[in-house]
């Protein structure tokens, strides 16, 4: 008989799609042969997001893994859409048909179906089909339990959660600040909140949800979720902590420039600023950037990018004589590197030369910082970026936090990001000390949670048994 596949659906998104494809691998690294991969890839709606999402698929198809692509039939996209969610959610759901057409025609059993959370209206192709229902969660359990709790929060909270009185209850988290919501949830009359409610009502109807993180990391929270405080104590589908799922490839042969000149810093002395795929400044912001770390004197990689070009939404390179004050890169030439394009992250990241992160607070950035024991400065500027950095500093204790101006466009100023890179990179400073000493023991733990008999070892023991004994289904 052919050998089972599981079949994933993805997002186009550089923190979705990765993330759920190595999470793939692992699961058929760990079945021993027991099941194959196949990957159903919808046609992103942007010229960038195709060409990133081919270049992806060559390098795959040249693995030699067993993974097969199939290319879902395009789908004209919605224009009437508000925001970034309600578009993903309801491009997603405009695929339905094609999804099912392309599992009904597969001549293997289907052991299950993965998708990402953005794609919950799906469950019910599963179901037509009795195929295993798997939500991949590319973002923290905390976010998960939030969504969870969040049809329920709807309901008890009649204003806008910024209107609330107290704090917002997460199971499992200190009282969350309604500042540190995720951006969706922060007007209800948006589609996004409407769709977001929705997932977190359809999560429910799945038969596990896979989270990119470690029971190490917030153990409390997803003890939370396993019983039912989340969605009052009707049993939430089971969980399955199998991360930190990281894309880690080996040293390139020749170095990126940022790296090389990494080499010529002392040990634990830059601090990197670096703000993810979607990451910009204008020049009032980057000024005050430039002004903050001058000041504070410590070495700095930065990674600058400029605003969209006009129709795109992607970030531009920085033009560094319009985004910079006059003179900045002169007087800082000893100590600081500003690149003004994309730079290779994880690389980065674990060089010795690093000591700290001025981070954007993406999932994935999180989890790279931590795998590589970099102490992080959040600073959030979209999506569920606020309650990852609410998390990083007052429930795992590995960030210093800094003061972002939400209502003005997240905006920092000078002195503040200055006061933060002091606290994160001073050895004296009590709340850097404490989050280096954090930095250095999550490593640890994410290390040890991967490994043979880890937690996210045994975690993708449990999801593949899953798999395993009740799917296979033609």
């Amino acid at each position: 008989m052919a050998t089972p596949t599981v079949v994933l659906l993805p997002v186009w998104g550089a923190g979705h799609l990765m993330s759920m494809l190595d999470a793939g691998k692992r699961l058929l690294a760990r079945s021993g042969g027991a099941l194959s991969l196949t990957v159903l890839v919808m046609q992103a709606p942007t010229e960038n997001n195709r060409s990133e999402v081919a270049g992806l698929i060559r390098r795959e198809e040249a693995s030699g893994l067993d993974i097969r692509f199939h290319h879902l039939p395009v789908v004209e996209p919605p224009t009437d859409h508000v925001g970034i969610e309600e578009f993903v959610s309801r491009f997603v759901q405009l695929h339905a048909d094609h999804v099912k057409e392309a599992i009904s025609a597969l001549t293997c059993p289907v052991a299950a179906l993965v998708v990402d959370f953005f794609c919950t209206t799906l469950v019910d192709v599963c179901r037509e089909l009795a195929v295993r229902a798997y939500v991949y969660c590319t973002a923290g359990a905390a976010f998960y339990a939030l969504l969870l709790r969040l049809p329920a929060l709807h309901e008890e909270v009649t204003v806008e959660f910024e209107e609330m009185e107290g704090m917002v209850d997460v199971p499992g988290l200190p009282p969350v600040p309604p500042s540190s919501l995720p951006s969706p949830v922060m007007d209800k009359k948006n589609p996004n909140y409407t769709w977001f409610v929705y997932h977190g009502r359809r999560f429910m109807d799945f038969d596990g949800v896979i989270i990119n993180t470690a029971t190490e990391l917030e153990e409390s929270v997803l003890a939370a979720i396993a019983d039912g405080r989340c969605t009052l104590g009707i049993p939430a589908p089971a969980v399955y902590p199998v991360g930190p799922v990281l894309s880690l490839s080996p040293p390139a042969e020749q170095p990126h420039e940022s790296v090389r000149w990494l080499d010529a810093q002392p040990p634990a002395s830059v601090v990197l600023l670096c703000f993810g795929s979607g990451g910009f400044f204008t020049a009032t912001q980057a000024h005050e950037v430039a002004h903050g770390l001058e000041r504070s004197g410590h070495r700095f990689l930065w990674v600058l990018r400029g605003p969209p070009a006009a129709g795109t939404r992607q970030p531009s390179d920085a033009n560094l004589g319009e985004l910079l004050p006059e003179g900045f890169l002169e007087r800082t030439k000893e100590k600081g590197l500003v690149w003004p394009t994309k730079a290779p992250q994880k690389e980065i990241l674990a060089h010795t030369a690093v000591g700290g992160f001025v981070t954007h607070s993406g999932w994935n950035s999180i989890l790279e910082s931590l795998w590589f024991g970099v102490p992080m400065v959040p600073w959030p500027l979209y999506a569920e970026q606020h309650l990852n950095a609410f998390t990083l500093v007052a429930y795992m204790g590995a960030a210093v936090a800094m003061k972002v101006d939400r209502k003005m466009n997240n905006f920092v100023e000078a002195s503040e990001l200055e006061r933060a890179v002091k606290a994160l990179m001073h050895g004296d400073s009590d709340d850097g000390r404490k989050a280096r000493e954090k930095a250095t023991e999550l490593k640890a733990a994410c290390r040890r949670a991967v490994e043979k008999g880890g937690s996210s070892y045994s975690a993708l023991g449990r999801l593949f048994e899953d798999i395993h004994c009740n799917g296979a289904r033609k």
